[in-house]
């Protein structure tokens, strides 16, 4: 019998739980204010153009929608982009963020020429150990965040980038980091650049929250560009699932940024070889709403305006989380809560206050391997009562 998956695992826990004011701080998606899933009107809206259509459900290419894979790269690279214009990139759909993580950990398993270390910033995403190290990568990490500070250990993070061997692989998220939230700053991300330069370094960008993040699409897509103005060659993950809250739907794309067309189409072919006895083709359903949504004007004015909207909330649900803090009487510096971005915070308990908040008050957390735990802001739909609750906890623990 293997062990439960530590994330998912906490839904299960949760689902289990019998108590009516129980709480999941578990898995990362977004809740509306009463703590239900939330579709956006952009996605009714195109299912209901796309219904209309009455289009067949014939087999998708091995790649994927042709509109879809074209949207996404322009999405995250910029539609004037030097590369798309080029036809130096190949982008094709994936099973969201992870199919796409894992079909570029086989394709650098099968075809990098360097080392097959994989360097990862500690913590990361607890599903980006298997994924490398399943496909044969071997894993190592770089210094990323600072328990001291609730925050980016910089001087850490250079210090240790500059001694990687060269030609390894380092995974970097684009943005809203997972699972810390913490994000360098562009002057930081201008000096990680320098160094992965001068180390030949291989970069793969995670970048799972465009948009989700800042509220601001291109803000946040703002790394993944400086690098590939900067000479990168990156190969880059993304997913729908979050900023368009298409979870279920699986929708996602991998991309390389290749050194001109004909190395493009090269890679194409041999990522073509390597999804095929995987999944064979990704589904279609959630790739053509994405692409109607991206493609059709006034879908996309709506989607961008309710991803700014989201983001927004959760920025503000973090300002009243610390209120409530103060407020109910906690005199713990929680600003790191507020300086960190996106749907995941590190609030700095232990594994054993986590346990007896488990116990006491039935709210469900993961522990994560630094003993620092992550909950997730946007889950929480009555911010009073948790701020209550945590500042009289912490109160007692701390």
């Amino acid at each position: 019998m293997g062990p439960p998956d530590p994330i998912l695992g906490v839904t299960e826990a949760f689902k289990r739980d019998t108590n009516p004011k129980k709480m999941n701080l578990g898995v990362g998606a977004y809740r509306d204010d009463k703590g239900k899933p939330f579709v956006l009107s952009c996605v009714r809206k195109a299912e209901a153009l796309i219904a209309a259509k009455q289009l067949d459900k014939e087999y998708l290419p091995i790649g994927g929608l042709g509109d879809f894979t074209k949207a996404c790269a322009q999405l995250a690279l910029g539609a004037n982009n030097e590369v798309l214009s080029s036809g130096r990139n190949i982008t094709v759909q994936t099973i969201s963020g992870t199919g796409s993580l894992r079909i570029g950990a086989n394709f650098l398993s099968r075809f990098h020429g360097g080392s097959r270390d994989v360097y990862l910033p500690k913590p990361s995403w607890g599903n980006h150990t298997p994924i490398f190290r399943d496909a044969g990568m071997q894993l190592k990490a770089y210094r990323y965040y600072d328990p001291s500070t609730c925050g980016f250990d910089f001087r850490g993070a250079l210090e240790d980038i500059s001694k990687i061997p060269e030609q390894s692989v380092i995974l970097l998220h684009a943005c809203a980091h997972n699972p810390t939230g913490v994000d360098p700053k562009q002057e930081q991300w201008k000096e990680i650049s320098d160094i992965v330069k001068k180390r030949n370094l291989l970069v793969f960008f995670d970048m799972a929250y465009q948009g989700f993040a800042s509220g601001d699409i291109d803000r946040d897509a703002w790394a993944v560009r400086y690098f590939i103005e900067q000479g990168h060659n990156i190969l880059l993950s993304q997913s729908f699932a979050k900023n368009m809250g298409l979870y279920g739907e699986r929708v996602g794309g991998f991309t390389v940024v290749c050194k001109d067309i004909e190395e493009s189409k090269r890679v194409e072919s041999q990522l073509k070889i390597l999804i095929r006895p995987i999944y064979s083709n990704p589904p279609m359903n959630g790739a053509r709403i994405a692409t109607t949504i991206l493609n059709t004007p006034e879908l996309r004015l709506l989607w961008l305006e309710e991803v700014h909207g989201m983001a927004n909330r959760i920025i503000k649900m973090r300002e009243q989380l610390v209120a409530g803090l103060k407020k109910s009487g906690s005199s713990h510096n929680w600003q790191h809560v507020i300086d960190q971005i996106g749907m995941f915070c590190f609030t700095g308990l232990k594994p054993e206050q986590v346990s007896k908040h488990k116990k006491v008050y039935n709210t469900l957390m993961c522990s994560d391997l630094i003993n620092i735990i992550a909950f997730i802001v946007s889950t929480m739909c009555d911010l009073s009562v948790f701020a209550s609750v945590m500042g009289k906890y912490v109160q007692a623990i701390c």
